[in-house]
């Protein structure tokens, strides 16, 4: 499985309900990429608050390298990305990704 790791850090003029708004559209990718497991998308609530400004996020689980590669190439994915690049602090600057491959006994 390949877990695919978000952190945004919207711009100040970006608000809870169109934060929540994008994820929403996220989250309705999910049924339209065979292989995309999970979504899992919301606010750092950490009591460490070592956010660093990426105070959003998401995490989506794939079967496999392939089903990560088809997602990203999605149409909706496309849309979406522009989306949370322009409400982004600096654009793609303001977003972090990282993929993890997990195995067995890691999830």
């Amino acid at each position: 499985m390949i877990r695919h790791i978000v952190l945004i850090c919207f711009q100040r003029t970006v608000s809870e309900a169109m934060i929540a708004d994008l994820f929403a559209e996220l989250h309705r990718i999910k049924g339209k990429v065979p292989g995309l497991l999970a979504i899992t998308a919301g606010k750092s609530e950490s009591p460490e608050q070592m956010e660093r400004g990426y105070m959003h996020g998401f995490i989506a689980d794939f079967k496999d390298w392939d089903t990560l590669q088809a997602y990203q190439d999605h149409p909706e994915h496309q849309v979406l990305g522009a989306k949370l690049t322009a409400a982004a602090v600096g654009g793609k600057e303001g977003i972090l990704c990282f993929d993890l491959s997990v195995t067995g006994t890691e999830i």
